[in-house]
């Protein structure tokens, strides 16, 4: 096999050059064609017709061809036991894969192709280059008998294991379907599906046996019951009954109530008509008597009507007279008044001329005013200057409180940016309590108890690392451990133990630690400077990207080397080829993507692998400690200055005071001149003004003796009209005295008319209480009558529905027969009915459910019986086609298991060993737990033991796998066997760290196949040997 990976094609072939092959089986594989596919661009493989043997060192693509051939059968990524989509089977960076497979078949081979597309994981099957279908790819495969979904003709490398992990049964149903008959498969499962119908039918038979005998006592139990309630339906009969009869007979008694009541009504009604026709000729006379007491009462209305009229008229004259009395005194309180008025004008006169004597006084003997200008000018000097002083301090106040504000702003802007860091270190804290709760317990500890460490402890790095951009977070949690993330660390290993000891042992916890070197690794300088790595792309080493304490720095920078792995962008990503090359990094970032470079042990040439990078989880949110370290000290510059000018302040507030005293005294003083100034003048104006006023009341006199005169004509005129009103009066009593005495005349016929009209009304009343009398008797002999009636129709409905007739039906002639032998008075029926309740309540537990349940139950009782002794049947009728399959598969299992056994015998003892495999059984009838049980022998001094994983080395189960492989191969000639990694059956203590010989035929410096020498490749190892010794 020889093979190019870089210049894109490959041809392998087994055998040796220039000898004809063998002739194939039918469905052996003739060629393999791979391209873009997995490992290989281009890769052509001519497999011969025995043993193929492909050797190679890991990652040379001998696994690529198995997978090859699975998938170009019609094999599922599931067998392979690697990636579950088809689309992950085609080479990096291409769209689109091809698996062509050449089978041999007689006359001509067939060919199928399997396009496998990236695109939504699409498979496009060809058949001898003709578009097919996948169904029809795989009715062909099995025409073939083929199966690569049988892991004892088809083992891949992810599936070895699972082989020598195969139970006894699940190994004899993988040969059955490798080289026994179609029937004998069927056979076996069949077997199992009787065995198991048959448990079933086993289990159904037994149950139903139980049931039926269960359901047999309990019917003889119902049948005491039965008879016990009909004993008990005979007495509830009875009561039925005579519950149908008792309201008949309270019928017909209230019925003849009714008939007496009916005939007493009769008689009252003719009484009441006599009484009201002795009645009518009283009415009349009363009646009579109305009349004339209406004719009264309009008479006596009239005469009122005109004594009231006068009476009003009357009392207007006389409101008049009273108005006329109310004006005489008016007029005289008028001049009163102006007396009174002329008296105080006097007193006013005297008044002022004495204050204008005073003020007159008091102005000759004030000296002349002295010169106070001077005086004013010297205090209005002294105010100006005050006020100027005032007002500069007025301005510096403000500006101090203007500076204040502006400071307490910016201070409150600080304190709401130290609270927005504070909540982004809760933001962390909470994510760690979320994620990891244990650490974020030890986190609390810690914090509580830092005096009892020696040197600096760190709280987990995820809270200790700020990165300063959240964008460069994801690098740092990728090369970071997630178990470091969340470490605490000690700069002291004795601190680390007594913190460990006490999480772990004493309260449990499950919590990382380390401990950063002594040696300071947090300032070593990267191979080369970040700018030689520019024009690559990277712009930064992942130790400048984010801050933390020194220790978390010191442990990061020894453990991880951050300080020498560069971080690129995308434009790092599309030259990464050349990156590798020329830069001999070992690791780096780009934009999206994590680079591990590795130097091969047998090429020496570089191998990379490269993984996507996962998003960040612990540190998106990153506090900038200098930032915060800046607003402390910032705050702290605010504080004090505030303070300064908060004293500032006090000291020009009292200033203030001090000057606002000493403006208030100047002002008083000026006030006091003024006032000593403005006296004289204040005293001539008041003067003058009283003088006005004197004139004024001297020019007002009142002449009193022409008043009176006035006062005394209008009363007089006043009088006259009175005297009028008086006659008019007298006129009027005159005419309303004998309307009053044709009143009482009108008044004395009234009573005389109302007193004949009750002597009437009570004679007649007597009269009319008899009626009412006889009508109450008659209205409640109606009413009981009514009710009566009521009563004996709702017994009648009552008693029909009680037996059960409806409308207009006749009294049926059986119920008469049976109520002619019962009581006829409801107290011997109510008797009888309580007597045949009391013997109904013995019956107690019982109804009609009793006897619904006893025939059910019987009924069932019988269906039971006819479904048991069908299920009977059918059982038996399983067991005879078990018997008959049994046979039938046993026959050639045990000629299929005598054949393998023969084979695998042979070849053990080719190799002077011992080897059996024969049909291994718990229960001749548990098809299912049948299987073929293998036993080998490798030494002589040891016995035969069974195949199992865990018993025989590694190389013994190697060979036996194989030898059963070829023992099934010898017996039935299928196409083919393919086993993958037959090395993985061997244990890792039989690899070395070297080998003797290692066979590649894959790779660009492999010499070809004739020019392999193994004795001269010996002669050459053992020289070089002594040569290093």
């Amino acid at each position: 096999m020889a093979a190019a990976r870089e210049t894109g094609k490959a041809v392998v072939k087994t055998g040796k050059h220039g000898v004809s092959r063998p002739p194939f089986m039918v469905g052996s594989i003739v060629r393999i064609l791979m391209e873009n596919f997995l490992t290989y661009s281009v890769c052509e493989v001519h497999p011969g017709p025995n043993l193929n043997v492909v050797l190679g060192a890991n990652g040379t693509g001998k696994s690529s061809i198995v997978c090859a051939i699975c998938l170009g059968l019609a094999g599922k990524p599931s067998f392979l036991g690697r990636a579950d989509k088809i689309g992950l089977f085609v080479k990096h960076g291409c769209m689109k894969g091809v698996v062509e497979i050449e089978l041999f078949k007689s006359p001509d081979n067939i060919t199928i192709t399997r396009e496998i597309h990236v695109v939504n994981n699409a498979s496009v099957w060809f058949i001898n280059r003709k578009p097919a279908t996948l169904k029809t790819v795989e009715e062909q495969i099995a025409d073939l008998n083929i199966q690569v979904d049988n892991l004892c003709q088809f083992l891949p490398q992810d599936k070895v294991g699972e082989f020598t992990k195969l139970s006894k049964t699940e190994l004899l149903e993988a040969t059955e379907k490798s080289i026994g008959s179609p029937e004998m498969y069927q056979f076996h499962c069949e077997l199992k599906n009787f065995r198991e119908k048959e448990r079933e039918l086993e289990n159904l038979c037994r149950e139903k046996t139980t049931s039926l005998e269960k359901m047999k006592q309990r019917v003889e139990r119902y049948k005491q019951d039965v008879e016990r309630y009909h004993e008990c339906k005979r007495h509830v009969d009875l009561i039925e009954m005579l519950e149908r009869k008792r309201p008949w007979v309270e019928y017909e008694n209230f019925r003849e109530q009714h008939e007496e009541v009916k005939q007493y009504r009769n008689q009252v009604k003719k009484e009441l008509k006599c009484l009201k026709e002795m009645q009518a000729p009283w009415t009349r006379k009363i009646q009579e008597v109305e009349e004339d007491l209406r004719n009264l009462d309009m008479k006596t209305r009239d005469n009122t009507a005109e004594i009231r009229n006068i009476s009003q008229k009357y009392k207007e004259k006389q409101d008049a007279l009273e108005m006329k009395d109310k004006q005489i005194e008016e007029i005289n309180q008028a001049f009163r008044m102006k007396k009174d008025e002329e008296t105080n004008r006097q007193k006013k006169i005297q008044q002022t001329q004495i204050i204008i004597e005073e003020w007159q006084n008091e102005l000759d003997t004030m000296a002349a005013c002295e010169n106070l200008q001077p005086q004013i000018d010297a205090v209005n000097t002294e105010l100006k200057k005050l006020q100027e002083e005032r007002a500069n301090i007025d301005n510096d106040i403000s500006d101090l409180r203007a500076e204040k504000n502006s400071q307490e702003r910016e201070e409150k802007r600080i304190i709401d940016r130290l609270g927005q860091l504070n909540n982004i270190m809760h933001m962390k804290e909470e994510n760690l309590k979320m994620r990891f709760r244990d650490t974020h317990s030890a986190l609390m500890w810690l914090r509580n108890n830092k005096d009892k460490f020696k040197k600096q402890t760190c709280e987990p790095m995820m809270l200790e690392i700020n990165v300063k951009d959240s964008a460069h977070a994801k690098y740092i949690e990728n090369h970071i451990s997630d178990n470091d993330m969340r470490a605490f660390v000690f700069e002291c290993q004795e601190d680390m133990e007594t913190f460990l000891v006490e999480m772990r042992d004493h309260q449990k916890l499950r919590v990382n630690a380390v401990c950063a070197p002594a040696e300071s690794y947090a300032e070593t300088l990267p191979s080369r400077p970040i700018e030689e790595l520019h024009r690559y792309g990277f712009y930064s080493y992942l130790r400048e990207l984010f801050d933390a304490p020194p220790p978390v720095m010191n442990y990061l920078c020894y453990q991880y080397r951050i300080y020498d792995v560069p971080v690129g962008t995308q434009k790092t990503r599309d030259m990464i080829e050349k990156v590798i090359q020329e830069t001999n990094l070992r690791q780096m970032y780009t934009a999206e993507e994590r680079y591990i470079i590795k130097v091969s042990s047998y090429t020496k040439q570089n191998l990379s692998s490269n993984t996507c990078l996962r998003e960040a989880r612990y540190l998106t949110s990153s506090v900038d400690t200098d930032e915060r370290g800046q607003l402390e000290n910032q705050r702290q510059d605010i504080r004090n200055t505030v303070k300064s000018l908060d004293a500032h302040l006090t000291a020009l507030f009292d200033r203030q005071k001090l000057l606002e005293h000493k403006d208030n005294k100047l002002r008083q003083e000026k006030k006091a001149l003024l006032e000593r100034g403005n006296r004289r003048r204040q005293l001539e104006s008041k003067i003058g003004v009283k003088f006005d006023s004197l004139r004024q009341l001297e020019q007002d006199a009142i002449d009193l003796e022409k008043e009176f005169q006035l006062t005394n004509v209008k009363i007089k005129e006043i009088n006259k009209q009175k005297s009028e009103l008086v006659t008019e009066l007298m006129h009027l009593m005159k005419k309303i005295i004998p309307l009053n005495v044709v009143k009482v005349a009108l008044s004395l016929q009234m009573t005389r008319a109302t007193a004949k009209k009750n002597r009437l009304q009570s004679e007649y009343k007597l009269k009319a209480a008899q009626l009412k009398a006889a009508q109450q008797r008659f209205y409640e002999l109606d009413n009981k009558k009514q009710r009566l009636y009521e009563k004996c129709m709702e017994l009648m409905k009552q008693a029909r529905h009680v037996c059960r007739l409806g409308p207009g039906q006749d009294f049926p002639e059986e119920f008469q027969v049976a109520f002619q032998t019962l009581p006829n008075t409801l107290e011997e029926i109510d008797a009888l009915l309580n007597e045949e309740k009391t013997r109904a309540s013995c019956f107690t537990g019982l109804s009609s459910s009793v006897v619904e349940e006893y025939n059910k139950q019987t009924q069932e009782i019988q269906q039971l019986t006819e479904y048991l002794e069908g299920k009977k049947n059918e059982l038996n009728n399983y067991k005879q086609n078990i018997s008959q399959v049994k046979e039938k598969w046993l026959n050639l299992l045990k000629e299929m298991i005598a054949q393998i056994n023969g084979k695998f015998s042979k070849f053990f003892s080719s190799m002077q060993c011992a080897g059996e495999v024969d049909l291994h059984m718990e229960n001749e009838e548990e098809y299912e737990k049948y299987g073929i049980r293998i036993r080998v022998k490798f030494h002589h001094s040891t016995d035969l033991y069974e195949l199992t994983p865990y018993h025989q080395s590694g190389g013994e189960k190697t060979v036996s796998t194989m030898l059963y492989l070829m023992a099934l191969q010898e017996l039935n000639r299928c196409p083919f066997r393919v086993v993958d990694e037959i090395n993985q059956l061997l244990q890792n203590l039989t690899y070395n760290d070297k080998m003797t010989v290692l066979f590649v035929y894959n790779g660009p410096f492999m010499l070809e196949t004739f020019k392999w020498n193994t004795k001269r490749f010996r002669k050459r190892q053992r020289r070089l040997s002594r040569m290093t010794e």
